[in-house]
């Protein structure tokens, strides 16, 4: 895969412009064709299910990832933000999508599998971790399964850049260079800064500069963490080198 990508937004400090004002570029992006090998992976990783399975993924954003879960399970898609719901109805119509903080939802069900994919690097103090955490186990059949894919782990981070986007058939075109550092060592969050070029189908292009802050805990937290909302945690690496959390109740 070795994709660059903006993490969704189901946990988000108010300093990220991308999912509210500029959510309609997502899918030239992070479009659904960049998650086949993601997808593919995840599956194998959560093994037999029943049939029909729920799923309910945290932080959802624009529905890339769930575009190819769609056919396995019965998803229901959670985000903060409207506007990055919105593209997901447009890719997921069939999809159930609540507008909801992954710290507090509570839907009053439970669900096969819980998903939390890279929204979870919004989450900037252990505190919030903790919370989403819990709200997957509350939603999690007490035979099912929480898996969470962080970007990184403290052992993990590495300082880079990426680019990246597409075009549309409309005219409009999307790039841009992410660059990602942690400047101090000693806390536990690293910044991304975002250089957006955003061309309009009439060839007009704006620029813009977005900052991200996200959090970056040690994998030895992590783990305990799980213990703390009742569930038991293993770690694997996948292919592209990021710690996988597979969690069941017990």
């Amino acid at each position: 895969m070795g994709r660059p990508r903006v993490p969704g937004s189901g946990m988000k400090p108010p300093g990220p412009r991308f999912y509210d004002e500029f959510a309609e570029w997502w899918p030239l992006f992070s479009p659904p064709a960049e998650y086949v090998e993601e997808a593919r992976d995840l599956l194998q990783r959560l093994g037999p299910v029943p049939n029909p399975a729920t799923l309910l993924e945290l932080g959802s954003g624009g529905g890339s990832l769930a575009h190819h879960l769609k056919d396995r399970f019965h998803l229901t898609l959670t985000d903060r933000s409207p506007g990055m719901l919105a593209v997901s109805r447009g890719v997921n119509p069939q999809c159930e999508h609540v507008v909801g903080d992954m710290r507090s939802l509570r839907l009053d069900r439970r669900f096969d599998v819980v998903l939390i994919h890279d929204a979870i690097m919004y989450a900037t103090e252990p505190s919030d971790v903790q919370a989403a955490l819990r709200t997957a186990a509350v939603h999690c059949r007490v035979d099912g399964r929480v898996i969470v894919l962080p970007d990184y782990v403290r052992e993990t981070f590495l300082p880079g850049t990426d680019q990246g986007g597409e075009d549309a058939s409309d005219g409009r075109g999307f790039r841009y260079l992410e660059w990602r550092w942690d400047p101090d060592g000693a806390d536990e969050t690293y910044v991304v800064h975002y250089a957006f070029l955003m061309r309009e189908a009439s060839g007009e292009v704006n620029l813009v500069h977005d900052h991200h802050v996200e959090g970056l805990f040690a994998r030895a937290s992590w783990l305990q963490w799980f213990r703390d909302v009742g569930l038991q945690a293993t770690v694997s690496v996948d292919p592209w080198g990021r710690d996988v959390f597979v969690a069941r109740p017990g």
